[in-house]
């Protein structure tokens, strides 16, 4: 009976094939959240590095493209829906495992909540409720609400997620390709706001205001790629479980990409690096101060894009998070409770409920400190996004380490290039760290034990997860049992390793 105990048997019994191609690449861009992370970015970016904000947004995405490579060519030997923490186990040992898996756990705590506020929000102002957006109380009620509402249907089926999902990405991109149209119009005729400027190719050189400003506007666009392996967390669920998520996942990318440099330019277009430097301290609503400013009558579209993108992150946030629990708890690193799947909707309910609840307590209890502690509590997301991107780039090359060789195509895609990637991202991270340690980079100023705050929340949440991590090894359950392994060439197709056959 106590080697059961250690060793329960959790059977998964999630819905296979209820997922497609395009449904898996609108919950990788919805995840994303393109409208809300462009609201949110764009500002400080311009602050940063003026008009070559598009281009530093470019530069961003070569890392992401990348690791995107490693998520793909791991997804193609083990489809698990823990990801990042199957497969750095697998490669690199339990654990870097469990840590990667906690640093996804914790990245939708942080961010859940904030995406149902800015939804709400959004929503309220697009009807013109103005002064309904500015109550804080009614706002956190609703943002409660809505994480609630996003998370039953997450448990009632991945079929019904994915088709919700679906429908908000194409009005969400539909309002974004509208409002990137008509600001482009405005602007290249004269009725932009004072300052606006017409494109140059300076605009796509992301070295233009120097190494330093580039580097720190890089950590604001990962936050805004961060998202696009949603898809690949739901592997699992969708058809060529091998396969369609990874593609989806690379799809997402380059989308994102033109979606970003698109409305990024659009912006510069119609209001001006001045207007964005004036206003970049307001975040998200900058979107919409352009949208009462600049837009006039058409001011609701973005105001819509971002309400969308909002709302449908905010389902979509809880997806990895959960599914990375469910995979934790079938491999006995947390308790086998977090593993249950709902028998009816065929979908991880407890993990799903979990993460919400907390995700709803996080964000209910740092709001009553402040809304700037909300900021910091985002800001310290691109601490553990570069922690858990960069072990996976890693986990590729060690996990594929004797196939490297066998093409090119390997070396390159598999091994060379998710390096770079992930090395790319340690690079950002200790400058995450250096930046975030001066109190005065913080939203308030404030000073948290002589630390900036961001700095401050991620590193208690690495050592909470260093301490539950501990706790999982006393109890010494099978997990901790697994060792570093090397990837099977029997699971490889041949056109995708080489020769190794």
């Amino acid at each position: 009976m106590a080697e059961d105990a250690k060793h329960p048997q959790v059977q998964p019994g999630l819905e296979a094939n209820s997922i497609g191609f395009v449904e898996a690449i609108s919950i990788g861009l919805n995840a994303t959240s393109p409208a809300y992370s462009l609201a949110a970015v764009l500002g400080p970016i311009v602050v940063l590095v003026g008009v070559a904000a598009p281009g530093v947004l470019f530069a961003s995405f070569i890392p992401m493209l990348l690791i995107a490579s490693a998520f793909y060519f791991l997804n193609r030997v083990d489809p698990d829906c823990g990801t990042t923490f199957s497969w750095v186990t697998r490669a690199m040992g339990p654990w870097f495992g469990w840590m990667g898996g906690w640093a996804i756990a914790m990245t939708g705590v942080l961010v859940v909540g904030s995406l149902a506020d800015v939804g709400v929000k959004f929503t309220l102002l697009m009807f013109g409720q103005d002064e309904l957006a500015a109550n804080q109380t009614l706002v956190m009620v609703l943002a409660v609400g809505l994480i609630l509402l996003m998370t039953w249907i997450c448990v009632i089926g991945t079929e019904l997620s994915g088709r919700v999902q679906t429908v908000l990405n194409i009005a969400q991109v539909v309002a974004l390709i509208i409002f990137a149209l008509v600001a482009i119009i405005r602007g290249a005729t004269g009725n932009g706001l004072p300052g606006a400027e017409m494109p140059t190719l300076e605009w796509l050189n992301p070295f233009a205001a120097g190494t330093a400003a580039l580097s720190a506007g890089l950590l604001l666009g990962v936050f805004a790629y961060w998202g696009w392996e949603s898809a690949v967390n739901l592997n699992e669920e969708t058809t060529d479980s091998s396969s369609t998520p990874g593609r989806a996942a690379i799809v997402s990318t380059f989308i994102l990409l033109a979606t970003y440099l698109g409305v990024a330019i659009a912006v510069l277009m119609l209001v001006g690096p001045a207007f964005l430097t004036k206003n970049a301290g307001e975040e998200e609503m900058v979107f919409a101060l352009i949208a009462r400013e600049a837009l006039g009558g058409w001011g609701w579209i973005v105001l819509l894009a971002v309400a969308m993108s909002a709302v449908a992150s905010t389902q979509t946030t809880i997806i990895p998070a959960s599914r990375t629990a469910l995979s934790m708890a079938r491999r006995t690193a947390i308790p086998a409770y977090f593993g249950q799947v709902s028998s009816k909707h065929r979908t991880p309910a407890v993990s799903t409920w979990w993460v919400a609840i907390v995700a709803i307590v996080w964000y209910v209890v740092v709001s009553l400190i402040s809304e700037n502690a909300l900021l910091d509590s985002l800001t310290a997301l691109s601490l553990l996004i570069a922690f858990y991107y960069s072990l996976t780039g890693i986990a590729c090359a060690v996990y594929y380490r004797k196939l490297l060789l066998t093409s090119v195509k390997s070396f390159f895609l598999i091994g060379l290039g998710p390096v770079i990637g992930a090395v790319l991202l340690i690079w950002l991270l200790g400058l995450s760290v250096v930046e975030m340690s001066n109190p005065e980079n913080s939203y308030g100023g404030v000073s948290w034990f002589g630390l900036g705050p961001p700095l401050v929340i991620g590193i208690f949440l690495f050592v909470l997860g260093l301490v539950f991590m501990v706790i999982s090894r006393i109890v010494d359950t099978a997990f901790w049992k697994e060792r570093p392994s090397v990837v099977n060439p029997d699971l490889v197709p041949a056109s995708e390793g080489g020769d190794e056959r």
